[in-house]
Order: C-alpha cells, then sequence, then structure tokens
C-alpha cells in the first residue's frame, strides 16, 4: 500500500516504496504519484524491478489512462530504466533535463519518443497539472549535471530526488524524520559520495529556503518533515564538504591492484 504524504479535496501526493521482493540485490527506492483534479504525474517512475507493482498500485488509485507526466529528476536507471514500459502502457509524456533529452531514447525501443519528451531548460519552470502546478527547480550536480527537483504547491512537498537520501528500508524508509541529528548518520557518507561539491549545495540552499516547505522527499530513505528538521538540513548541507571537495592528487594515480570477477554462487 502507498503511503498517503497528503490529501486534500482533489488533490494527494502518495508515496510506494519496497516494491522490490525483500534482500534483492537492487537499491532501495521512492516512486510518487501527484494527483491534481483527475490530472497525474509520476515523479521517478524507476526501473523495471518495480514497474509492475507500481503500475498496478497506482491503478487502484488512479486511472493510467489519465497520466499527463512521467518526471524524471535525472537520467539514471533507477529512476527511468522502465521509460518504455511506460510509454507503451500510458500516453504520458516524459519530463526532464535537456541536458538528457537526447539520451533518454536508449531507454526505449526506436521511435518511442517521438513527441513524448519534454526537455527542460536548465533555469526550469512550472508545469500545469490539472488546475494546480508543479515547480521544476534546478538542483544542477546534485547529483547529476542536468538534475531537477519538483515542488507541489499545494502540499507544500518537495520532491528532491538523490538530495536529502538515507541508506533505509522497511518500516524506516516509511517513516518521517522530524530529529535530523539522528539521521545524518544514515545520510552522510551517500552525500559526502555522491553530490559534487559544497558549493552547489549552498546554491541550493539559498534558493529552497526561500520555498514554503512541509517535507522535503528524497528518490531513496525517510521523508524529512517538520519546520525544525528541514531548516537543520539546509544547515547541515551548508557546511558539507563532500565529492571534488573531498579530492587530492592521490586519487588519480595508476592502479595496481588486480580485479577478480565475484566467485560463483
Amino acid at each position: 500500500m502507498p503511503i498517503e504524504l497528503f490529501r486534500h479535496r482533489d488533490h494527494a501526493c502518495l508515496m510506494f516504496c519496497d516494491l522490490m521482493d525483500e534482500g534483492h540485490e537492487a537499491v532501495q527506492s521512492n516512486q510518487f504519484l501527484v494527483i491534481d483534479h483527475g490530472a497525474g504525474a509520476i515523479i521517478d517512475p524507476g526501473g523495471n524491478i518495480a514497474f509492475n507493482e507500481l503500475f498496478v498500485g497506482m491503478t487502484r488509485h488512479f486511472s493510467p489512462h489519465r497520466l499527463s507526466y512521467l518526471l524524471a529528476s535525472h537520467a539514471d536507471p533507477d529512476i527511468i530504466a522502465s521509460l518504455d514500459r511506460w510509454l507503451t502502457s500510458t500516453s504520458a509524456k516524459l519530463v526532464i533535463s535537456r541536458v538528457w533529452e537526447r539520451f533518454v531514447p536508449h531507454f526505449a525501443k526506436s521511435g518511442k519518443t517521438l513527441e513524448r519528451v519534454i526537455g527542460v531548460p536548465d533555469a526550469g519552470g512550472r508545469l500545469p497539472l490539472g488546475e494546480s502546478e508543479l515547480w521544476l527547480l534546478p538542483a544542477h550536480f546534485l547529483h547529476s549535471e542536468g538534475n531537477f527537483h519538483f515542488y507541489d504547491p499545494v502540499s507544500r512537498i518537495l520532491f528532491t530526488g538523490d538530495l536529502g537520501v538515507s541508506l533505509t528500508s522497511g518500516a524506516k524508509a516509511k517513516t518521517a524524520v522530524r530529529d535530523l541529528a539522528a539521521h545524518i548518520p544514515l545520510m552522510e557518507g551517500f552525500h559526502r559520495r555522491y553530490m559534487v561539491s559544497n558549493k552547489v549545495l549552498r546554491l541550493w540552499a539559498r534558493m529552497a529556503r526561500r520555498l514554503d516547505i512541509a517535507m522535503l522527499v528524497p528518490q531513496h530513505g525517510a521523508p524529512i518533515e517538520g519546520r525544525a528538521a528541514i531548516a537543520d538540513f539546509f544547515d547541515w548541507v551548508e557546511q558539507l564538504q563532500c565529492g571534488v571537495d573531498l579530492l587530492d592528487q592521490g586519487a588519480y594515480r595508476l592502479p595496481e591492484a588486480a580485479i577478480h570477477p565475484p566467485a560463483r554462487r
């Protein structure tokens, strides 16, 4: 069953998580459905592993033929590897950075993406959905060079892709975090490796602080909820050293160790 992040009258936001079998080798991921006045958008629809469960789960709450958009924060396989199946099963259009517009056809059969891709300029924009809209916010290099976050002004939820990710699953991934200090150990290693630089994090935080946010919802792990925890998250990323900040000359040297294929089970 999906988690109802928000519902009021004709507007709803649902989170689908742990759609893979327990113990699966792939990383846990979240997918989202935003509905407004009978129009719908899937945010970060996921890979083929999640498609069947997500499609069936969605149909219990929303008719697939009314799906307007597939919103992709970036072009990683856990974001849009299922693209071909969504384009076959619905009439929705893919919304993704112009950086990836010419690459996404590799996820679908020849010709399937023609006139089905909306390329977003680097500055972002506002996308009509039903009687409302979704804001497409620049989040470049967090961690992808063409990257967007999606803000829903009705629910005041900011969908943050790989920013705010925590390495959790099961019940922990479904429970909103209100104490950020206790949650940081589950986020820190991922952010140090996958976010590009502290400069980019500071630029993003300066922009995001201007929004009225009730919840930050990443593509992996638990949402972050409440003014205090969200403010603490902004403070944390603004001081975090990550990515290129942590590199030195020793990171680039000729390899010496042999790499062996994994042993057969």
